[in-house]
């Protein structure tokens, strides 16, 4: 038997408004491209997901259980413009079926910079999910599941007993993604991602050159029974979007998703969060993971967003800022400098990324240099409001 761990990841950042350099006024962000983005991803993706998981939850009760990680800004962007979305993962929350994971609030890479701010944020993403679903997380996970001996050392003092991060064979070598960890001299457990089959849905579900599309339900559920006698879960982690967004309606992936549930257990494998997983299954063994590690390209390393020298400035002056902010004890003023401390504003900044053909639907700028030159027009008026 293998316990199918399901882990959907949302993320929305506080995108910037366009920023010159002769600009005074302290409203950073683009209220109206933030609230327009959420609207289109919540009709496309967010609700009608939450429907089919809600049908499943109520259909098969405690056999179908699953994960889900929220960011604190989407949270936010939830309650400002989508409060519908947020109402509906109330009621999966009711359900007793979802487990909510916790992360850094604001989606950022503070982990390489200031231990005490990535404290501070986690302990912030915390506070919304008891506040917002009733539950005290004790799974993490990392930006982009970005993960290393110094992540899970940082973890050690915040009482977690789980974190999830990539099943990379670079770091596995011959061991197997289908067992549970221990964080390398740490008392919290390790779970990975099956990349290979999260992406069989997650990039590949809707790409008819693939040698495996049409992919159905019952095809799937016997790879994932594959795993026995060679695993003792499956963790499967990929983006909310991946329904209804990069994969529309039209393309199955609902349908695909109702009828999962049915074809997996009826091979008599069962489903469970990543805490169940963690609570039932032994540690294997101690897993050393000496450099950073996350889900993002074939490198799985931390270039995207530290690729070149505009990113690696930008990132500096940020956390340059961080001790004269917080002595301000200026709530608004702490809050805009966390919002830029997001990852995907340094993203924008990737210069091999940005030629992708799918990344300007994720950035509203014509090139990396414009992303940069914006972005620090903003950190350089924040500074000025900070001294």
């Amino acid at each position: 038997m293998v316990a199918v761990s399901f882990y959907f990841q949302i993320h929305q950042p506080d995108r910037l408004r366009r920023y010159g350099v002769f600009d005074t006024g302290s409203d950073y962000f683009d209220r109206n491209a933030n609230r327009d983005h959420m609207r289109k991803i919540a009709a496309k993706c967010y609700l009608p997901t939450n429907k089919v998981l809600l049908e499943l939850c109520r259909r098969f009760g405690d056999s179908f259980r699953f994960c889900v990680g929220i960011s604190g800004t989407a949270l936010e962007q939830f309650e400002l413009y989508a409060p519908e979305v947020l109402e509906s993962f109330r009621q999966l929350a009711a359900t007793g079926c979802v487990e909510f994971l916790c992360e850094t609030y604001y989606h950022s890479l503070a982990f390489l910079y200031s231990p005490d701010e990535f404290h501070q944020q986690i302990r912030l993403h915390r506070h919304a999910v008891k506040r917002l679903f009733g539950q005290n997380p004790k799974t993490f996970r990392n930006t982009n599941l970005i993960y290393s001996n110094e992540v899970g050392r940082l973890l050690g003092t915040l009482k977690l007993d789980t974190v999830i991060t990539e099943g990379w064979e670079a770091v596995l070598g011959s061991r197997n993604p289908g067992l549970v960890y221990q964080v390398h001299r740490e008392s919290i457990r390790l779970m990975l991602r099956h990349y290979h089959l999260s992406d069989d849905i997650a990039m590949r579900f809707s790409c008819r050159s693939w040698c495996q599309w049409p992919l159905m339900a019952d095809t799937y559920a016997r790879w994932l029974n594959g795993i026995n006698g060679q695993g003792s879960l499956v963790l499967l982690g990929m983006d909310y979007e991946t329904f209804g967004e990069r994969h529309p309606a039209e393309s199955g992936i609902f349908e695909f998703l109702a009828a999962l549930p049915e074809q997996v257990l009826a091979l008599g494998d069962e489903f469970r969060t990543p805490a169940e997983c963690t609570a039932t299954l032994p540690a294997v063994a101690d897993l050393n993971v000496p450099r950073n590690i996350c889900w993002t390209e074939s490198q799985r390393d931390l270039s995207p967003w530290l690729g070149n020298a505009m990113q690696a400035n930008a990132l500096q002056e940020l956390y340059r800022l961080e001790e004269v902010v917080k002595l301000r004890d200026d709530a608004r003023l702490l809050a805009d400098w966390r919002r830029l401390t997001t990852s995907d504003h340094f993203f924008y900044m990737n210069v091999r990324r940005f030629n992708e053909a799918y990344v300007p639907s994720f950035s509203s700028y014509e090139s990396p240099y414009d992303a940069y030159m914006n972005y620090m027009s903003v950190l350089d008026n924040l500074a000025a409001r900070a001294r």
